[in-house]
């Protein structure tokens, strides 16, 4: 994606709708408790972008700050999961907040691949993803290593 591109998306009833400027900073896969919690799902899939990147167009998502640092959002409405903003000093990154949508917000989710997983330490032993991405223990920040690469292969 060029840094001109405009991504759009929102919530399943259309009252909140976004737009973010420019290419994500990256694409995760999130196997930790607190996604799963968040979405219902198993693993959850992020679209980062810089928290400058991104405009709301019409309502806000109802923000709810689980920590100190950690806020994620959805519409008021309809219950959709939409962000997840967390400033990353939180994780042992910079003193910075991002702002990560929902794939599946996303108008056009087929556009964004995943290229890493974070907290596979945390993955529900019946569930993976049949990929040769990174694997890493928490969030990926410069630097950082990854345990390994694709699926465990230990009987999950």
């Amino acid at each position: 994606m060029s840094e001109d591109s405009i991504i759009t998306g929102g919530c399943m009833c259309g009252s909140v709708r976004y737009e973010a400027t420019g290419s994500p900073s990256n694409v995760a896969y999130c196997h930790c408790s607190d996604c799963r919690g968040y979405t219902g799902a198993p693993v959850m899939v992020w679209v980062a972008f810089e928290t400058t990147q991104v405009q709301y167009l019409q309502e806000k998502p109802k923000i709810y700050e689980s920590s100190p640092g950690v806020r994620w959002g959805y519409c008021e409405q309809c219950g959709s999961s939409l962000i997840w903003e967390p400033n990353l000093s939180v994780f042992g990154g910079k003193d910075i907040v991002i702002t990560e949508f929902t794939i599946s917000s996303l108008d056009a989710p087929e556009k964004f691949i995943p290229d890493q997983h974070w907290y596979d330490g945390g993955r529900i032993p019946w569930f993976d993803v049949a990929d040769n991405l990174p694997r890493y223990q928490k969030l990926r920040f410069k630097g950082a290593e990854p345990t390994h690469h694709g699926p465990k292969n230990d009987g999950r």
